[in-house]
């Protein structure tokens, strides 16, 4: 179940980055980073991590970057220590 739960969100946090990374291209209405960033925040942190290795999207901005490695930092010890609960 929970593995189900993370796989659908990390693929919709990639598509959502894909997305953004379009509709700025077209500099048209974007996705508003938090929605992103919460994205990641509840599980899917891998899937925008590798959407922004992909689609080279907010990757010139170290704080962008180091908020992504602290999500996915707090997202894998989280994930860990769910097992022991």
């Amino acid at each position: 179940m929970i593995l189900k739960y993370l796989i659908i969100i990390n693929i919709i946090n990639f598509i959502m980055f894909g997305i953004d990374k379009a509709k700025a291209k077209k500099n048209k209405w974007r996705i508003p980073e938090s929605t992103l960033l919460g994205l990641s925040l509840i599980g899917g942190s891998l899937g925008g991590i590798m959407a922004m290795t992909s689609f080279r999207h907010k990757t010139k901005k170290r704080k962008k970057i180091y908020h992504r490695h602290a999500y996915t930092f707090t997202y894998k010890y989280s994930y860990n220590n769910l097992w022991i609960i």
